[in-house]
């Protein structure tokens, strides 16, 4: 069943955002070490307004278990939604680290910020059934555009998302790796 996030999700939900967003990780924690990394990360998702907070997340719970989340935000908020990471960064490594965070999506656009699935559940058309619950919110919300962006080697994400009707608008750096930015 895909439902909004709990607080209390955030030990399943952590490895499935670091899986999905790699690297990135480490660039809005602002520290290379994995248990820094996780706590930070975790803070951010228990707070009210932040990229990944747990108010930004949907998940897919079956059995009692969260079998994939998704990540998702208006672009218009996007800035607001930086401003506690940045704010961090900034205090820790000054304002060149803050300002490497890339808004990764546009005014007006409703955007797919992350999907993952755990292994134990993949090939079950869970990350299919999140982004179509995603698609469903993002023209509730009345946004006439729905982007992503997938690193430039995730083939197999990349194809999920085309036979799903997004199409290549560009690319993007992020973390010091190229993406390209998709759109339907």
């Amino acid at each position: 069943m895909i439902e909004m996030a709990r607080k209390d999700d955030v030990n399943e939900v952590m490895p499935l955002i670091l899986s999905a967003i790699g690297d990135i990780a480490y660039s809005l924690s602002g520290t290379n070490d994995d248990d820094e990394t996780w706590q930070v990360l975790s803070e951010y998702y228990n707070q009210e307004i932040n990229r990944i907070s747990y108010r930004n997340v949907i998940v897919d719970r079956r059995d009692g278990q969260i079998a994939g989340m998704l990540i998702s935000y208006l672009g218009d908020k996007a800035e607001e939604l930086d401003n506690p990471i940045k704010n961090r960064l900034m205090q820790l490594h000054g304002e060149d680290a803050a300002n490497e965070v890339v808004m990764e999506c546009l005014q007006g656009d409703y955007y797919l910020d992350s999907v993952a699935v755990d292994e134990r559940f993949r090939g079950q058309g869970i990350a299919s059934e999140l982004i179509t619950a995603f698609e469903q919110r993002g023209r509730s919300l009345g946004c006439t555009q729905l982007s992503l962006i997938v690193e430039g080697d995730n083939n197999r994400a990349f194809s999920l998302y085309e036979r799903l009707g997004y199409k290549e608008d560009g690319t993007i750096m992020v973390s010091g790796s190229e993406y390209t930015r998709m759109v339907k």
